[in-house]
């Protein structure tokens, strides 16, 4: 099936550097750990904004479903994981969510609204990536990232229209949107110091996804 992405293009300030994809597939064991990572945090995700939420009836239903999608990528990731022989050891963070989310705002109903935003910025993201990857990644796990393309581009609408109902100004919505995607577009283009899945561009020799020096160019 043949999957649109002109919507996340559009949305997104910018491509995925082929600079990211050639370091991400020199490091396939990282990539694919941190694919799972990722996988896992979506889930957590839904579900920390369906316990801190719970008087949002629809918004909690529409999550628990994407939870548990979240949850079955993560389980089919693992697969892949015991099928390429990667073994799995704990990786720390990117940058990139805790910059976004630390971009909005500690009071609701923005907080919330805003969150939602992040929430549909890191799926449309991750969607681009997958498609990025493509034309990088060994034969074997092509059709795999290739299938995760539809479900990956309707949560970052399902975030997006969760977010419609608690606009009261429209002009603000739009001005956050504006705001958090260019700062998205900052951390995916910028420096990084390590390889994740939503990391900048790794600039310096790296040892298990992580580089030798902690310092980058400014």
């Amino acid at each position: 099936m043949r999957v649109d992405l002109s919507p996340i293009r559009q949305f997104l300030k910018t491509a995925t550097p082929v600079e990211w994809c050639q370091a991400a597939v020199a490091d396939l064991d990282t990539l694919v750990l941190d694919h799972a990572n990722c996988e896992m945090k979506a889930a957590q995700t839904a579900l920390s904004l369906i316990y801190r939420y719970p008087e949002h009836a629809a918004l909690c239903q529409q999550l628990s479903r994407l939870a548990r999608e979240e949850l079955r990528h993560f389980e089919q990731v693992q697969r892949w994981l015991d099928r390429l022989g990667i073994q799995r050891r704990k990786l720390g963070p990117a940058r990139y969510a805790g910059a976004l989310l630390g971009a909005t705002s500690d009071r609701d109903p923005d907080r919330l609204r805003q969150r939602l935003i992040v929430g549909a910025l890191i799926e449309a993201r991750s969607c681009e990536r997958f498609a990025a990857l493509l034309d990088f990644l060994p034969d074997e796990l092509e059709p795999f990232y290739r299938g995760l393309l539809e479900s990956e581009s309707r949560h970052f609408g399902n975030y997006l229209s969760l977010a419609e109902p608690l606009v009261t100004n429209l002009d603000e919505h739009d001005a956050d949107i504006e705001r958090l995607t260019i700062l998205e577009a900052e951390l995916i283009t910028g420096p990084d110091t390590i390889l994740r899945f939503h990391s900048g561009v790794p600039t310096l020799a790296r040892v298990d996804g992580e580089l030798e020096s902690a310092t980058v160019p400014a």
